[in-house]
């Protein structure tokens, strides 16, 4: 038992990819349900979004893309929620920028957020828990959820705000001796 104590702890290698991050705090339970028994009730995605600024980027989908792009930078933000009145119409992100607008050589002063904005996301209940978001997002591989009040869009669940609640949560979720697990954990030779 002094050998295992003088040997030095091996450093975990860091998690550089959110859905890395997730999937392997997803695997790790799936592999310890004893200790997944251990956290305490995990929070809903009404919990979230109570505890998010109320939103405020929101853009018509007749928006040029150039003008939604200085709302994007003006906001630090990655995402804005694309309204029509008050009817949610979909999200507008940095991805659909360069996949939409850059790689299919368009012109960001003639093209409209409607014609390039992302509109399938996975969407989410107010009641449903933050696992279950975690679950979503790796299993769509989408880094914005949408959260519903019964037919009332409510916000947007970000990988960020998964991750934030994770962290913020981590004494609650983890115990020392399992952190070091789920970090150690090796994922053989696995290619996400």
């Amino acid at each position: 038992m002094k050998e295992l104590l003088k040997r030095p702890l091996r450093k975990p290698a860091p998690c550089n990819n959110y859905f890395l991050c997730l999937y392997k705090i997803k695997t790790f339970f799936d592999k310890k349900p004893e200790l997944y028994n251990k956290r305490k009730a995990m929070r809903t995605v009404h919990d979230l979004l109570m505890s998010k600024p109320v939103v405020f980027n929101t853009v018509d989908p007749s928006t040029l893309v150039i003008d939604a792009l200085q709302m994007l930078n003006s906001v630090n933000l990655s995402y804005l929620v694309v309204k029509k009145g008050d009817e949610f119409k979909g999200i507008f992100c940095e991805r659909d920028y360069s996949r939409n607008v850059i790689l299919k050589g368009r012109s960001s002063a003639s093209t409209t957020v409607e014609e390039v904005m992302t509109t399938d996301l996975p969407i989410v209940d107010t009641g449903d828990t933050v696992e279950r978001c975690m679950n979503l997002m790796i299993s769509h591989k989408a880094r914005y959820l949408l959260g519903y009040n019964e037919q009332e869009f409510a916000g947007v669940i970000t990988i960020h705000d998964l991750l934030r609640q994770v962290i913020s949560n981590k004494e609650a979720v983890f115990d020392h001796s399992m952190a070091e697990q789920l970090l150690s954990h090796e994922e053989g030779r696995k290619i996400y």
